[in-house]
């Protein structure tokens, strides 16, 4: 019995991700080298927007038992398996904000894009950071998603656009739209 098992966990050590997500589809088991692959960053992305490792591990943990109870609808569209997983993981994030009647905010502290410092040059001023907040406070959800997306997680805009359901066009727009808007209540040129 320990050679089959040693002689399965070879074979998934040593196939592909697509052959691990068609496997899976069969069989649980494997599913977990796709856990093991996408955890940190799926728990990564829940604690950015819920600064609580109790309820990021709550939710991250709903996510890949949603994953897993899911992926036999799982159809690859040509974006990466982390853009579904990271779909699911932002319903279930925004069901716990409405659940909890909670306002969504990005805290700009746990910002370390310098793609969106370049958008707003700081300067060296509390005020100048200040300003910044409060503009991507006015942001709608929607926007805060895409901004979060693209810069707190480093999606490329094919990637946002899998996400959010929309073209990688579109996602290139509504982020430089949100942009200038932020520059606009910012009064940045």
């Amino acid at each position: 019995m320990n050679e089959l098992i040693k002689y399965s966990e070879k074979l998934m050590q040593e196939a592909s991700e697509e052959e691990w997500i068609e496997r899976a589809k069969e069989n649980p088991r494997w599913f977990e080298p796709l856990y093991d692959k996408y955890f940190a960053l799926i728990f990564k992305f829940l604690f950015k927007r819920h600064a609580d490792k109790a309820v990021s591990g709550e939710i991250c943990s709903e996510v890949f038992f949603k994953a897993l109870m899911k992926i036999k609808s799982y159809k690859d569209r040509g974006h990466p398996f982390s853009s579904w997983l990271y779909k699911i993981a932002l319903n279930e994030s925004n069901q716990f904000f409405r659940k909890q009647n909670l306002q969504r905010t990005i805290p700009i502290e746990l910002l370390q894009s310098e793609i969106f410092f370049d958008e707003f040059p700081l300067e060296d001023s509390e005020q100048h950071l200040e300003q910044l907040k409060r503009a991507i406070k006015t942001l709608r959800p929607k926007e805060l998603e895409v901004i979060e997306l693209r810069f707190f997680n480093d999606l490329s805009f094919k990637e946002v656009g899998s996400v959010l359901n929309i073209t990688e066009n579109n996602a290139k727009v509504k982020c430089y739209r949100i942009l200038d808007k932020l520059r606009i209540k910012m009064k940045v040129k």
